[in-house]
């Protein structure tokens, strides 16, 4: 019997260990295989944007050149010595106000050369009146012949006809007195005079004495290409009123005070540079707006609701077009073509292909191919994008 106690020792030892040895092997394999769960990833991780509706104050840059509101050319419109210059070289001037006094003298005695002849065309149809009158009575009692009263008749004709040409003689040498005297066709700043006092000018010169500007209001003329101006025109449809804001100063972004309205554009495109024309009027009171100055416009083009998607979550192709990675709700990346309308700071304004509340992947579609499972997470812009 004391024999046996020991190999039941033994025995109990072997079993007591061998459980301790299946426990343990339990434990670790439990330990492995809660320890290898968060390694287990069900896609590839990627950052997606899901798209919304936004609303969006549309604005349209464009170059941009001031151009004169009213301009006038100072000619004379007939020939003689300039004596005197009745304005101040820089100035304001008013219409009607008279600018340059040419030599009149010729041209008073041309007046009242005309006016002589109108005097003695009067007195003599007064004689051949009394005539007629005469010769009316005595055809009545045939005094005199039918001939010598139609002769009578065609001579006092005549002589009513005389009177009319002297007249019109007067009148034209009065206009010619008048535009002696050169006055503002219209009111606005005068340029220097490119003539002086004892200049010898004549009708159909081709120097112009002065030149009269109008700086307020002021247009803005703005050179659009063709393929843009319709995309602009397509967004102006409907609009009544689009403002117009301008940038002076690109360094300091600096703007206009005055804001100003589109006007109309062109209905033709230049053939030469391929662009088509857009004027706007803008008040200019301060004369601050020159003609000719280069100037950045702005057109507010109103809100509208778009869809918006950043720049780069597009792929474009070789033939142009757009594709953009979409997350289905499987989490499953598929390549989808969208067509955009315009930029918007960072972000395409998408015109078909996408709906509001689809996910498109923002980042990471590099690392993944159409039908592949994807584990997306928000994406958010940097800083200033």
């Amino acid at each position: 019997m004391y024999k046996i106690l020991p190999i039941i020792a033994f025995v109990l030892i072997l079993i007591v260990g061998g459980i301790f040895y299946t426990m343990s092997h339990e434990e670790q394999d439990s330990a492995n295989t809660q320890g290898q769960a968060p390694m287990q990833s069900s896609g590839v991780p990627v950052s997606a944007l899901e798209i919304k509706t936004q609303s969006v104050n549309f604005k349209h840059e464009l170059p941009g050149r001031i151009s004169a509101y009213r301009q006038s050319q100072i000619r004379p419109q007939v020939d003689g010595i300039i004596i005197k210059r009745l304005f101040e070289e820089g100035a304001d001037v008013e219409k009607g106000q008279q600018l340059y006094q040419i030599d009149d003298a010729r041209y008073k005695a041309a007046l009242n050369s005309a006016i002589a002849d109108l005097k003695s065309a009067e007195a003599n149809v007064k004689t051949v009146e009394a005539k007629s009158k005469r010769y009316e009575d005595l055809i009545k009692i045939n005094a005199v012949s039918q001939q010598e009263y139609d002769d009578a008749k065609a001579e006092l004709d005549q002589a009513q006809a005389a009177i009319a040409v002297a007249q019109a003689a007067v009148d034209l040498a009065q206009v010619n007195l008048d535009y002696t005297k050169v006055y503002a066709p219209i009111s606005g700043r005068i340029s220097r005079s490119f003539i002086t006092e004892g200049t010898l000018v004549t009708a159909n010169q081709s120097i112009n004495l002065a030149t009269i500007t109008q700086l307020d209001p002021a247009y803005i003329d703005m050179q659009q290409s063709g393929s843009e101006a319709m995309k602009l025109r397509a967004r102006m449809v409907g609009m009544d009123n689009i403002p117009v804001t301008l940038i002076l100063d690109e360094d300091t972004n600096t703007a206009y005070p005055h804001k100003g309205n589109l006007k109309f554009s062109e209905v033709t495109i230049d053939q030469t540079t391929g662009s088509i024309t857009l004027r706007a009027l803008i008040d200019n009171p301060d004369g601050l707006l020159l003609p000719g100055l280069f100037v950045r416009a702005n057109l507010d083009l109103g809100q509208s609701e778009v869809l918006m998607v950043p720049q780069r979550a597009t792929i474009r192709n070789a033939d142009g077009s757009l594709n953009v990675w979409v997350i289905d709700a499987n989490n499953t990346a598929q390549v989808r073509p969208i067509e955009v309308e315009q930029t918007y700071a960072d972000n395409w304004v998408v015109k078909s292909g996408l709906e509001a509340g689809e996910r498109v992947i923002v980042e990471g579609y590099q690392k993944i191919k159409a039908g592949a499972a994807v584990s997306p997470s928000p994406w958010k812009a940097a800083q200033g994008e």
